[in-house]
């Protein structure tokens, strides 16, 4: 069940909308199912329609005419409140109706439970599936009514009158999410053509051009380049920012002016404070990899830096794992950008739904997550271009990211950031198929020699005998044994890049073990080689770790790479 709350200054016109059938043809039989005491006139079943209506309305405004007459009355006397069962629950009876409507005015306290000096109320049904209830806020005593969170204290008594009543449960936040847009803001984008409010065209804006900004100053400059929007930003008496608008170019109100919104009114994190938090100290990757002069692959560190938030919310303080979870959000933001067109859809629906699942009461330690953000700013001169399989592979960990940012909801029962990843999970995935296809089948097209393909297979069951069978038989084991072949002719170790992969993280949560390992491979072998005495000392301390056991891979056939006939090898000795 789901309740909206307002207020307003006009008893008559409230009771007028609530029996009207004439204007509003969804209302048929409107009628009382409760009030105050018990007794009051009910228009929708008098023979007399008008002046039981009058006498109504004259009994709810009966303290406020008191209360005003000493000057205590409140400017908007009215409290109205709609609840809204959900399509799938139950016609619920007249009698059952009414326990609610008590249950919700006590609750929010418009009329105690045992109070003789409760507000007025009544409570009309006017449709099978809701009702709405009408109060005036001043109590018996003259005092107005003490009703503040209302909204929150009938959200709580509704959801145990859904768990009582065997109801649909509502997902429930934690007021956390960004404003929807009003019946009216979505009335007008339909009048004007748009499929997007402006609220959410801006929101997705600026939330784009932040994930890509690397200083508040940055993001304004970008901003205020946008063809369409408008931007107004205020300073403080000093000369420094204190806030932005913007306003879609040409969406204007009555008065012919510009319909601004603030960053606030976006999005809780969208604030020019809490932008300038989030994009203060970002940390740029390095220029080159460390120990050569090689640049580094952006798509590489991107995924590396993501690969990295599964430990943090195992691991780390709620504030740290909130830091990642967010910035992990801005990477999402700014894929849609860079990918290619037929990945559009499905990366900008996974971005829009896992911004619901970036915020949480939990305050996020910003400056745990420069790292991240670093990585995901440099891709913005990177776009998913070529084999397409710097994308595939940060999509792989996207979906790893987030089950564990599910899972870290799930333990904190944020049940709307719950709902959110799912559905992100569903649009990731879809796209991680479509972006890995065409890699995959490439890598697969190399064929390396069979005895190099048995090679790798008892690489394989010797590192991870648990999932050895299961990525064996899986259709993109030819694209792992090809990557797995190309790293060793580069000087590489393929039983050690097992290894290392196996230990960058489980793969239980991988839908595809052999293509996850694929794209660690191949992020690990652009890596410079170990030269041999690297190679060498390596051996010796995998011997030395285990005393009285061969080493690992001493009774393994040498690699393609130190094979004497080998090009690689011939290589190395000119």
């Amino acid at each position: 069940m789901i309740a909206k709350i307002g207020g307003g200054k006009d008893t008559a016109g409230l009771i007028r909308y609530l029996f009207d059938t004439k204007k509003a043809k969804d209302h048929t039989d409107p009628h009382l199912v409760a009030s105050w005491d018990g007794f009051a006139p009910d228009p929708g079943r008098a023979n007399d329609f008008d002046t039981t209506k009058r006498l109504l309305v004259a009994d709810l405004d009966l303290h406020v005419k008191q209360a005003r007459r000493l000057g205590r009355a409140p400017e908007k006397h009215t409290w109205h409140c709609s609840i809204r069962a959900a399509e799938t629950d139950r016609h619920l009876s007249d009698e059952e109706w009414a326990d609610i409507a008590r249950r919700v005015v006590a609750a929010t306290g418009i009329a105690p439970d045992r109070d003789p000096d409760g507000c007025r109320w009544v409570a009309v049904r006017h449709a099978p599936d809701h009702i709405h209830i009408a109060a005036t806020k001043v109590r018996g005593d003259l005092r107005t009514a003490r009703h503040w969170n209302d909204y929150l204290t009938a959200d709580r008594e509704l959801a145990a009158i859904e768990k009582e009543y065997g109801l649909h449960q509502v997902v429930r936040g934690d007021r956390t999410a960004a404003k929807r847009p009003t019946r009216a803001e979505q009335e007008k984008a339909r009048r004007q053509g748009r499929k997007t409010t402006s609220r959410e065209q801006l929101r997705t804006t600026v939330r784009q051009l932040v994930s890509i900004a690397t200083s508040p100053e940055e993001f304004l400059r970008l901003l205020d380049s946008v063809d369409g929007v408008r931007v107004d930003v205020q300073h403080f008496p000093s000369g420094d920012i204190r806030s932005y608008k913007v306003a879609v170019e040409g969406d204007t109100n009555a008065a012919s002016e510009p319909v601004w919104f603030s960053g606030s009114h976006l999005a809780p994190d969208l604030s020019f404070p809490k932008i300038r938090e989030r994009l203060t100290g970002i940390e740029p990757p390095p220029a080159t990899e460390p120990g050569s002069r090689r640049k580094p692959n952006l798509w590489h560190q991107a995924t590396a830096a993501a690969e990295r938030i599964p430990h943090h919310l195992d691991h780390s303080d709620d504030t740290v794992a909130q830091a990642h979870i967010a910035a992990f959000a801005e990477a999402l933001d700014i894929l849609p950008l860079l990918a290619p067109d037929h990945l559009f859809r499905q990366l900008q629906q996974a971005a829009l739904a896992f911004e619901r699942a970036s915020r949480s009461r939990i305050r996020d330690q910003q400056d745990q997550a420069r790292a991240l953000r670093g990585a995901v700013r440099a891709l913005r001169t990177t776009p998913a271009t070529g084999d397409g399989s710097g994308l595939a592979m940060f999509l792989d960990i996207a979906v790893l990211v987030v089950i564990a940012a599910t899972r870290w909801h799930q333990a904190r029962h944020h049940d709307q950031q719950v709902a959110a990843a799912q559905q992100t999970l569903v649009h990731l995935q879809a796209a991680y198929e479509q972006a890995a296809a065409q890699p995959l089948s490439a890598l697969a097209q190399r064929r390396p020699p069979a005895r190099a393909v048995k090679r790798h297979a008892r690489h394989l069951r010797a590192v991870l005998p648990d999932h050895a069978e299961q990525v064996l038989a899986d259709p993109a084991w030819p694209a792992l044994a090809a990557t797995l072949t190309q790293a060793e002719i580069a000087g590489h170790d393929p039983q050690q890049l097992l290894q290392h992969a196996a230990r960058q993280r489980s793969l239980d949560d991988a839908r595809s073990p052999a293509r996850t390992l694929t794209w660690r491979i191949q992020r690990l072998g652009t890596r410079p080689a170990p030269s041999e005495q690297a190679r060498a000392a390596q051996a010796g301390m995998a011997a030395i770790g285990r005393p009285g056991q061969p080493a690992a891979s001493a009774n393994l056939a040498p690699s393609l790479a130190h094979q004497p006939g080998t090009t690689a090898a011939r290589r190395r000795r000119s």
